[in-house]
This record gives C-alpha cells, sequence and structure tokens, in this order.
C-alpha cells in the first residue's frame, strides 16, 4: 500500500510545495513530503489504514507545511520578500492539494527539471526521482550506470535547480518545444520501467505504466503542450497496455507475444491508441514515438499476415535510418523472419553482435530452432547466463527444455 502511495503522491505533494516555496527550496518540498510518508509508515501499521488513504497524506502533508512555516519565522519571510520583489500578489499560505492544483504543478515541475542548464542526462534522472517517485536503484538501471553515479547527477542536478530560483512556472511558449523532447523521453523510459521492470524483478508494473499515460494526458489537456508528438506518445502507451492482461500467467510468468491469448486485449485502450494515432498524424515528420506507435499497433492486430509484418518491418527501418539504436534493430530481425524467413535474420542478427545482451542470444537461440537446435541450445544458455531477472532465466529455461536431450 504505501510504496504505491508513494509512487503515486509523493511526486504531486512535491510539485504543490515546490509551487509554494519555489524552486530553490526543492529540498525543503521533498523532506516534508517524505516525512509525510515517514508518518504514514509510523502510524498505519497500529491504527489501521485510514479510509482513505490518499487524503490522510495530504491532510498530513499540509499539517507538516505549515508547521514548518510556523517554526520558520525567517524561511517565510524570505519567501514572502522574494516573491513580492518579483512583482507577484502577497502570498497566501494556503496548502492547496486538490485534483487541479496538483495537476497545475506537476505540469509546471515537468517543465522546471528540464531546464537547459540541466545536462539532459540529469535531467531525466531528477525528474524520475522527483516527478515520478523512482529509487535511486531504479534511476541507475534506467541508465545503465550506478548508483553512486546517479546520486551524484541528482545532487548537481538539484544545485542547478536551486540556482534557476523563483516561483514554479510554466515555461514561454518558445521554450516549450525544446524542454518537450526531454519531457517525453522521461515519461517513455518511465512507461518501459513499468511495462518491463528489470530493478523490481518484475515482468509487469502496472502502476509505473499507469502514472506514465496520466502525465502524458496532462500534457494533451494543457492547449501549449497538446502537440501531435504527445499524442503519438500517448498512442504508443495505450496499445502497448492494451496487450497487459495477457502478458502474465497466473504465476506471474512472462508469456511472449506469440503465445498470447489475444481474446484477453483490451479493445478499449486499442481504440484509444488509434484516436490518438490519428491526432498525431497532424505532424507531417513523424517522430520515433510516431513510428513506435506504428509497430505497436500492428501488434494489436490479430491476423498473423504477411502484410501485418511487412508493415512491421518498414517501420522498424524508418525508424533505424531516423534515430538509429541496437535494441530496435535485434527487433527488426525478429520481423525480418516473419518476412523473409529465419535464415536472412539470422545473417542480420548476427552482424550485430550483441554479446553482452541476452535478448541477442535468445533471438538467436529461437531463429536457429529447425535449422541447427545444437546452436539454438547454445544460444538460449547463454541468454540464461546472462539473463538479469529471475523472471527471465525461467522464461529461457522453458524454452530449453522444449528441446530433446538439453
Amino acid at each position: 500500500m504505501i510504496p504505491h502511495l508513494f509512487r503515486t503522491e509523493y511526486s504531486r505533494i512535491t510539485a504543490v510545495l515546490c509551487s509554494l516555496f519555489g524552486l530553490d527550496n526543492i529540498g525543503v518540498a521533498e523532506d516534508i513530503a517524505s516525512e509525510t510518508f515517514l508518518s504514514a509508515m509510523e502510524t498505519w501499521p497500529y491504527k489501521g489504514i485510514p479510509a482513505n488513504p490518499t487524503a490522510w497524506l495530504y491532510v498530513a502533508a499540509r499539517n507538516k507545511a505549515l508547521n514548518y512555516l510556523a517554526r520558520n519565522q525567517t524561511f517565510r519571510t524570505k519567501i514572502e520578500e522574494k516573491f513580492r520583489s518579483a512583482n507577484h500578489e502577497e502570498l497566501a499560505f494556503e496548502i492547496d492539494l486538490t485534483d487541479n492544483t496538483i495537476a497545475d504543478s506537476q505540469l509546471r515541475m515537468m517543465f522546471a527539471v528540464c531546464h537547459p542548464a540541466i545536462p539532459v542526462e540529469s535531467q531525466i534522472g531528477l525528474a524520475l526521482r522527483i516527478l515520478c517517485g523512482f529509487g535511486i536503484d531504479e534511476i541507475a538501471n534506467a541508465f545503465l550506470t550506478s548508483p553512486e553515479t546517479i546520486n551524484k547527477r541528482l545532487y548537481r542536478a538539484r544545485e542547478k535547480l536551486r540556482a534557476c530560483s523563483g516561483r514554479l512556472e510554466f515555461p514561454a511558449p518558445a521554450e516549450i518545444r525544446n524542454r518537450l523532447d526531454t519531457v517525453l523521453t522521461t515519461l517513455y523510459l518511465l512507461f518501459n520501467e513499468g511495462y518491463y521492470s528489470e530493478s523490481d524483478d518484475a515482468v509487469l508494473r502496472e502502476d509505473l505504466c499507469l502514472e506514465a499515460m496520466r502525465l502524458t494526458y496532462l500534457l494533451i489537456e494543457n492547449p501549449q503542450t497538446s502537440q501531435p508528438v504527445v499524442h503519438a506518445l500517448l498512442a504508443l502507451m495505450c496499445f502497448h497496455a492494451s496487450r497487459f492482461p495477457a502478458r502474465r500467467n497466473q504465476e506471474g510468468d512472462i508469456i511472449l507475444y506469440e503465445d498470447q491469448d489475444d481474446s484477453l486485449w483490451n479493445q478499449e485502450l486499442i481504440a484509444k491508441g488509434v484516436e490518438f494515432l490519428h491526432l498525431a498524424s497532424r505532424e507531417e515528420k513523424p517522430s520515433r514515438y510516431h513510428l513506435e506507435a506504428g509497430i505497436a499497433y500492428w501488434h494489436t492486430v490479430k491476423a498473423d499476415t504477411h502484410e501485418k509484418w511487412e508493415n512491421i518491418l518498414q517501420l522498424y527501418n524508418n525508424l533505424l535510418m531516423l534515430e538509429y539504436s541496437p535494441v530496435a534493430a535485434l527487433n527488426r530481425t525478429y520481423a525480418l523472419s516473419r518476412v523473409k524467413g529465419n535464415k536472412t535474420a539470422i545473417e542480420e542478427a548476427e552482424k550485430l553482435k550483441l554479446v553482452t545482451n541476452p535478448y541477442y542470444f535468445t533471438l538467436l537461440g529461437e531463429l536457429y530452432r529447425g535449422i541447427d537446435d545444437k546452436k539454438a541450445m547454445q544460444h538460449l544458455r547463454a541468454a540464461r547466463s546472462l539473463a538479469r531477472t529471475e523472471n527471465d532465466r525461467k522464461a529461457i529455461g522453458r524454452r530449453l527444455s522444449s528441446f530433446h536431450g538439453n
């Protein structure tokens, strides 16, 4: 209960308090939000979980913030003087945690942490920490680096953010598109961490995916950020989310795409994805999100036809020309196998030489099946040795067990 609420409510409380205290006091806002959850951990095990846990947290956060202001008159005076000197009206210390204020504060926070003075990697790390409630280990996993490196980045990023002192405000229209790219990258990473979480050794963490979708929808609801590229990202998320019920079995193990029960796919989410993708088509030049959304759409088409895989292959070709990544190139080879056969796909896959990537060996293991079963098993064993989670190791083990005499 508390970990889930921390994921969703910590960032909301922090954003509202930053709106009140200013970006240079982001540490105070984070401390009050953290103390709120500490109180919940100390109180709920003995008194029981309240009927409305979110409301309890908001009342506790409001009281802690007001108590902080009452105890720290110097802090309160400093904030009042700063905002008056910036030609703001006198600050009224009302801690407003209504839905509209939370949404507005989080939207502002999305763009504040993506300030151009902060390096892009640090922007994303700070957003994942403050806006999305990521742990240090989760952020380190997203960047394929160490927790120590992430802590240093976050410290420097907070210092930069404090230097941009003032109220938490929405950027000028000319700045929005420059910062929007980083905002979307952050939301994309958040969704991906939920779609397949290595840091939590879980097949699927729907809470992260739903939070990413909620934050993306905040951008769509605002006229200044309701742009085709945002619709494309939300379409991508809808298509992936539509297949959530079919991605796990009753034991929580992953079910690969070709083995999924397509009757479990959420047709309402697929329809929403189609709607958002149609709105995204207003963009003359497609982004990576447009192309990935197109790929995800074709994966929601139940018919296993040559046309389906031709379309997916062409979209991957366009994606790699727009923005090359080894993962996309690897995924493309599976589509290639469905269009031109396994032998052609094996030639393309082996050129990638992704010898530290377990999915590289998993794919080769499947492509060699029926062509050279000995090689197929060798690749699957290599994949199992490199697998980062127990769920991956179990899935690869099931593949290996399908060979006789392995």
